[in-house]
């Protein structure tokens, strides 16, 4: 994780709906740096220290049980921030934070991150905002795992990492692909072949294209539409 000062911090769609009071009293205390893929932020139990606004970076909040099997709980990117929910009291860590996509972020220490969110009401309301959108997310993520087909959950995965980047390739792998979604990297490659097939996808090496995105809205599980209208009912804009 290295440092990018020349990002302009309102590239992260929640620091730029601030109020410009509530922008002008975290700006000094913000940072910018670069998150490489792969990188874990978090293990479970780490102490927090940031928060983290990603601006093309996304971030993976996933569950390591004791055998070493994961499973994601939920995705941040440019709409909103991870390093504050779960810290509000114990300042510890309840999952690994691991970079999916590389990019940059800004970053605010914990400390005065609370601190500001204890005085600035406008901002604290904004605050309590994306976290019920984020617990709407984590909500319809454990039912669409426990009962979704596997197809129909890969569209929603592709179709929530394309709305937080400008481009239409995702620099995704069929391993990383296979931890996210709980399953085995044999049925991660069917899944993708088949929707190649029908046109959605095309696969290229370390890459995943999105060719037909109103297809693939169309192969996905109601879960994506849940989410989808949550976030933009409690924050106007965060898809564009």
């Amino acid at each position: 994780m290295g440092r990018n000062p020349k990002t302009d911090h309102r590239a992260n769609r929640f620091l730029a709906a601030l109020e410009p009071d509530d922008f002008a009293s975290l700006e000094p205390h913000l940072e910018t740096v670069i998150l490489l893929r792969g990188t874990v932020l978090y293990e479970p139990g780490d102490p927090i220290r940031f928060t983290f606004f990603p601006h093309d970076a996304i971030v993976s909040l996933v569950d390591v049980l004791e055998d070493g099997r994961l499973a994601e709980v939920a995705m941040f990117g440019r709409e909103g921030l991870f390093g504050l929910l779960s810290a509000f009291v114990s300042r510890e860590a309840f999952g690994r934070y691991v970079v999916q996509v590389p990019g940059t972020a800004s970053r605010i220490s914990l400390d005065h991150m609370q601190e500001a969110i204890r005085t600035r009401p406008s901002l604290q309301r904004l605050v309590l905002a994306y976290n019920e959108a984020l617990l709407a997310q984590a909500y319809h993520t454990v039912a669409c795992n426990a009962v979704h087909p596997v197809e129909a959950r890969c569209c929603r995965w592709l179709l929530s990492t394309h709305d937080r980047l400008d481009h239409d390739a995702l620099p995704l792998t069929h391993e990383f692909l296979a931890e996210m979604l709980g399953v085995q990297r044999s049925t991660v490659s069917a899944t993708l072949r088949s929707l190649q097939t029908t046109g959605l996808i095309e696969q290229r090496r370390g890459r995943i294209a999105v060719i037909d995105r109103g297809g693939l809205e169309q192969a996905a599980c109601e879960c994506y539409r849940k989410i989808h209208s949550r976030f933009e009912k409690l924050l106007p804009g965060t898809y564009r």
